[in-house]
């Protein structure tokens, strides 16, 4: 019988063997068991309580603090959507450093999941967007602003494209990656057209009084070099029935929430009521990630 392995086993198994880096020098710090056990998706539910228990000692141990990791599943009838209206917006980056605060990124490279695009009024062309400003107020006469993170596709390219199915999108809509299978090839990266997956080129760097110790296996837990990441909606939130930490720090409520298939929610009404857009929409990526102006723009 022909045996078959596949080209993240192989990866695997030769860090195993050569007790080196992965792919150009990037290694995912996998030791022991967790080089060897089968993938998130097929593992039984006492393989998952094994696995956020190891997970859970080794942030503990290694940020002082300890640690809660999650594997909260979705729940059923639920399709998260996002609404966000451009004309409430001011470009202020809360949203920004609300969502570095909750995810854990690296601070030392500065990886951010959501990038707060500047446009000038009467344009929406996202090539001819300022990426960084810094003006002394916002917002600036003649400018609005498009913050833009993961569109959460629901027919996903960055999905399609991944060699070993590190990544996937779970029965509520939210697109997430298993760190542990990413073998970082950034392929991904490449099919995303919202530039929205960031890579971690270095170890992580996140100060010990900065560390949201509240994780999900699938959404903010400490990465490691050598991997992808995203935004998940605050996975580690959203399924605990509250908002994303972006929508809670927006001063001015521009930010919306919500199960789709909910016809009393927040983003059910916003697409009932409002004149929607999706970046994008000709790629036929259908973003669950809808703008809107409330106002006149």
């Amino acid at each position: 019988m022909e045996n078959k392995v596949s080209r993240r086993d192989f990866l695997r198994l030769s860090a195993v063997g050569l007790g080196a880096s992965v792919l150009s020098g990037c290694s995912n710090g996998l030791l022991g068991d967790d080089l060897f056990r089968t993938k998130f998706q097929e593992m039984s539910p006492n393989q998952v309580k094994e696995v956020l228990k190891r997970l859970e000692e080794k942030y503990s141990g290694k940020y002082g603090t300890q640690f809660s990791v999650t594997a909260t599943p979705a729940k059923e009838n639920v399709l998260f959507g996002y609404g966000l209206d451009l004309s409430r917006c001011i470009g202020c980056r809360r949203c920004v450093h609300a969502c570095v605060k909750e995810n854990n990124p690296s601070r030392e490279t500065q990886i951010q999941w959501i990038r707060d695009l500047r446009m000038k009024k009467g344009v929406l062309d996202l090539e001819k967007a300022e990426h960084y400003y810094s003006p002394e107020q916002v917002p600036e006469e003649g400018h609005y602003y498009i913050p833009v993170q993961c569109q959460q596709c629901e027919n996903p390219p960055c999905v399609k494209v991944c060699p070993v199915k590190a990544t996937w999108k779970e029965p509520d809509g939210i697109v997430v990656v298993d760190y542990d299978w990413c073998i970082g090839c950034r392929t991904c990266m490449a099919a995303c057209p919202y530039r929205a997956r960031k890579f971690n080129w270095k170890e992580p760097v996140i100060p010990k009084d900065e560390i949201n110790p509240q994780t999900h296996y699938l959404g903010n837990r400490p990465r490691m070099r050598g991997v992808v990441e995203k935004c998940t909606f605050c996975i580690q939130r959203t399924r605990e029935g509250r908002y994303p930490a972006c929508v809670e720090a927006c001063p001015v409520g521009a930010r919306k929430f919500g199960n789709l298939l909910d016809p009393k929610s927040e983003i059910r009404y916003v697409i009932e009521n409002f004149r929607v857009f999706r970046l994008k929409e000709e790629l036929n990526t259908e973003p669950k990630f809808y703008y809107f102006f409330s106002m006149g723009a």
